[in-house]
């Protein structure tokens, strides 16, 4: 495990290096393939960094956050398009806004106001129920297998999010940055079309909107017409989701594709495509009811997921050794822990010692000559 945090280490420290090349060469060239060029062998550089790593945990933060985000930022980057264009005058904003998954947010007069408490408390339920669900694994053998696969799912999609939220940390504290939540409540959506355009895993959705979907959207145009373009371009894009998943996955077990994660993601592409055909066709009158098409969107997610999505997690051990990882977390920080609370235990006999020693001092200097005489008188002094 420690080799595995060093190379965790190396792996970032060369990512960061690899980013001030990027802000102090390529962002003096013109857009285009006079930028793609000189940045080509960073590409190549971060979808092989994460093969470094072996750790659930780490390869897959590692993957996420290089691999797929920051080459198609820095893809975006080349032809001088957002979030990395215009370049920050700050190299550490250039850093943060192209390695982690973060999208400043559009400062209006409504978003001033302070975090509202019930997001707190939510992260907090969170939490309990991430911790809730390790420590049920410790029974899974007595569970039924969809028990366990729904318990899966739950657990996904609370430490991603949770995971994307704590990697937004260091550049709000250290930067002031206004960051979007990556999240919004995903299981009150009302469609697939709301579920995945406007609640899970935000960052994908801004970064495959302008490199995938807008493209796509050009060249289709000419095909089938303004009309119907958007079709072909949903469709393209769970394509290419599809794909980057399979590649997230591959870095985790280092197993050949079975590719039946991209059929999961072309299976909601056309059904997402299906619907936004639907809304164009229908009229609004005659649309079903925000909650039944919601109910309907998270059953699809359940029985596709089930089908196609979750057992992948169980046929390569992955669970076992993403559980295994959590198990020596969990130790290491209560030895941490314990150490902290012996050695605080240690300093407060301390700090009591010296009080009471220090009062006792200050009322024997206190007392009276006549009292202090007698007292050494007493002893035979």
């Amino acid at each position: 495990m420690e080799n595995e945090h060093y190379n965790f280490i190396k792996v970032w420290i060369l990512a960061i290096i690899s980013l001030c090349y990027c802000y102090y060469i390529s962002s003096k060239l013109p857009k285009g393939i006079f930028k793609l060029f000189p940045l080509t062998p960073i590409f190549i550089f971060f979808l092989y960094l994460p093969l470094t790593i072996s750790s659930v945990h780490l390869v897959g933060i590692t993957a996420f956050f290089l691999s797929w985000l920051a080459n198609f930022k820095l893809l975006l980057f080349c032809f001088d398009q957002p979030p990395l264009s215009p370049p920050p005058s700050n190299l550490f904003h250039f850093i943060s806004l192209a390695s982690l998954p973060i999208k400043l947010k559009q400062k209006t007069p409504s978003q001033n106001k302070s975090k509202p408490p019930q997001i707190s408390i939510l992260f907090a339920i969170k939490v309990i129920i991430l911790a809730l669900l390790y420590h049920c694994y410790s029974y899974k053998q007595n569970l039924h297998k969809n028990v366990v696969l729904a318990m899966y799912g739950a657990h996904v999609y609370i430490e991603l999010e949770l995971t994307l939220a704590l990697a937004a940390i260091p550049a709000r504290a250290m930067f002031g940055l206004e960051i979007e939540p990556q999240f919004n409540e995903p299981y009150l959506t009302t469609s697939l079309q709301d579920f995945w355009g406007r609640r899970w895993n935000l960052m994908v959705t801004s970064i495959l909107r302008p490199t995938v979907y807008y493209t796509m959207r050009r060249i289709s145009t000419r095909l089938v017409g303004s009309r119907w373009t958007s079709l072909p371009a949903i469709i393209t894009v769970f394509v290419v989701s599809g794909l980057m998943h399979e590649l997230m996955y591959y870095y985790v077990t280092r197993v050949a594709p079975t590719w039946e994660m991209t059929w999961f993601f072309i299976l909601h592409g056309v059904a997402v495509a299906v619907e936004v055909l639907v809304k164009k066709v229908v009229p609004v009158k005659m649309r079903l009811h925000p909650v039944v098409s919601g109910a309907w969107a998270i059953g699809f997610h359940v029985v596709t997921a089930v089908w196609l999505f979750l057992p992948l997690l169980m046929r390569n051990g992955v669970d076992e050794k993403a559980i295994g990882e959590y198990c020596k977390l969990m130790d290491l920080l209560k030895g941490f822990l314990g150490t902290c609370l012996r050695s605080m235990q240690s300093f407060l006999f301390l700090g009591l010692t010296f009080w009471a020693g220090s009062v006792l001092v200050g009322h024997v200097s206190e007392w009276p000559a006549e009292h202090v005489a007698l007292s050494t008188s007493s002893l035979g002094v």
